[in-house]
């Protein structure tokens, strides 16, 4: 079946579906920890048309499909199962179809990545705020409902995703959403697709809220005393009600690993990252209440960034700290992590995580989005090491249950993937998860979209 199906492909695409070796296993890779195996074949779609005629052609071959962005995920999404799979590259569906600059809204291609989007943008005064550090495609943000650094203020993927165009596992499109800023108009299917990680559909394009960019952006650096007092720091600027853009955690390891990797001369103590956005006076406001905060914590001066460059350095290093970390323990195999709690229960949880990381002896850096109680512990591990890995599991299992058992979620922002489908039962329960079973029944019956992720279901 599998042969008959990429010689059907073959003869419907020609030059656009390749089997060569190492185009094969590089789409079926990601930067998660969970090893990589080549897919069958690669497509890569231009149209709408194309995907949905792929589908057609691997349904009735019963070849499962798994779409790709930039392959920046961190939970072995793309990874094929043991039935294989046609890996369906979205790269060329980069088209910006439509910016509405009086609505603030644009219409894109699942392919386009958002820093095109971004640079795009520019000249329209607008900007696209979920930035998770990697370049990546704007239909993959949606399929794993992204968020990152900006979150804190401007939501996550969820938040912005207007309306989506999908081929389903049957070969219909489903073309959902409107321009309009909310609708109570049945089933939000919109949302549904979001998240479900390529299982239900293959997203083709998105209709996505957009923002004015700030008169005034400021950002700021400083440092405390532990990483207790900076998860305290986080707690008060958030019930202090203070809009605060970007709130970021590196710990005393994360700085020297950032330090060495992009050239920076940053104090190595544990250090928060700010950004503050909105008029100069409103800035100025929301700096100065921050500032009291990070003093009643015991924590350092602001060393300012204001100039556009300045900015673009310091979140540059920051959304590279997952490299410059991996340089912490070279020839390290690299688990993250990426649980979220409630802002209340951050402190805490980060302490008791720290304990059993310095428990186990682990070299384990911590970063996180903390405005959001969103954060990431790295584990370095010896690929070659048994013991140390089976440890790593246990690590890892107690985490996520850690942060459920405060009320939080064991993936913040990465996604279920490959990895954490044995903590959905915990946090969506029997009963929920048994309706995820019964969706993905109803619309894949044959189970031939992205099958083994999100829980194997």
């Amino acid at each position: 079946m599998k042969s008959s199906a990429i010689t059907a492909l073959i003869a419907a695409f020609g030059s656009k579906v390749t089997t060569n070796a190492s185009v094969c296993l590089s789409h079926g890779s990601d930067e998660s920890a969970h090893q990589g195996r080549p897919v069958d074949a690669v497509l890569f779609a231009s149209s709408t048309e194309d995907v949905q005629r792929a589908v057609v052609i691997c349904g009735e071959h019963e070849l499962p499909i798994i779409p790709f962005g930039t392959g920046s995920s961190l939970e072995g999404h793309v990874i094929p199962g043991n039935n294989g799979a046609l890996s369906i590259d979205t790269s060329h569906l980069n088209k910006i179809l439509d910016i509405n600059d009086a609505d603030l809204d644009c219409r894109v291609e699942a392919g386009v990545t958002r820093e095109y989007l971004n640079h795009s943008l520019r000249d329209h005064g607008l900007f696209f705020p979920i930035d998770p550090g990697a370049n990546a495609s704007l239909g993959g943000m949606a399929a794993t409902r992204a968020s990152g650094t900006n979150a804190v203020r401007y939501g996550t993927m969820k938040d912005v995703v207007l309306g989506v165009s999908a081929v389903l596992p049957s070969g219909e499109v489903l073309r959902y959403g409107t321009r309009a800023p909310k609708s109570s108009a049945g089933y939000d299917l919109t949302r549904l697709l979001v998240g479900s990680e390529g299982t239900l559909g293959i997203i083709t394009e998105l209709q996505l809220k957009l923002f004015g960019i700030p008169e005034a952006i400021s950002a700021a650096v400083c440092t405390l005393p532990s990483e207790i007092s900076a998860a305290r720091t986080a707690i008060a600027v958030k019930q202090n009600g203070i809009p605060i853009a970007r709130m970021e955690l590196l710990d005393r390891l994360a700085i020297c690993a950032v330090n060495a990797y992009s050239g920076l001369s940053l104090e190595e103590k544990p250090t928060m990252f700010f950004e503050f956005h909105g008029s100069e006076t409103s800035v100025a406001e929301q700096a100065q209440a921050t500032g009291q905060i990070v003093e009643e914590n015991g924590g350092g001066a602001f060393s300012w960034s204001r100039l556009p460059e300045e900015r673009s350095k310091l979140w540059s290093a920051r959304h590279n700290a997952y490299y410059a970390m991996l340089n912490l323990k070279p020839g390290a195999k690299a688990i993250t992590t990426d649980v979220c709690v409630p802002i209340s229960a951050l402190a805490d949880v980060i302490s008791e995580t720290i304990n059993d990381a310095t428990n186990n002896n682990f070299i384990a850096p911590i970063v996180g989005h903390v405005g959001d109680g969103n954060f990431h512990c790295l584990l370095l591990l010896d690929p070659n090491d048994p013991d140390e890995i089976q440890r790593a599991d246990g690590f890892t299992t107690r985490l996520a249950y850690r942060a459920q058992d405060a009320g939080g979620t064991c993936s913040g922002e990465h996604g279920v993937g490959l990895g954490k489908g044995k903590y959905l039962e915990a946090e969506a329960g029997v009963e929920g998860l048994a309706v995820m079973r019964s969706i993905k029944r109803a619309l894949d019956p044959n189970n031939l979209f992205n099958p083994g992720k999100l829980g194997s279901f």
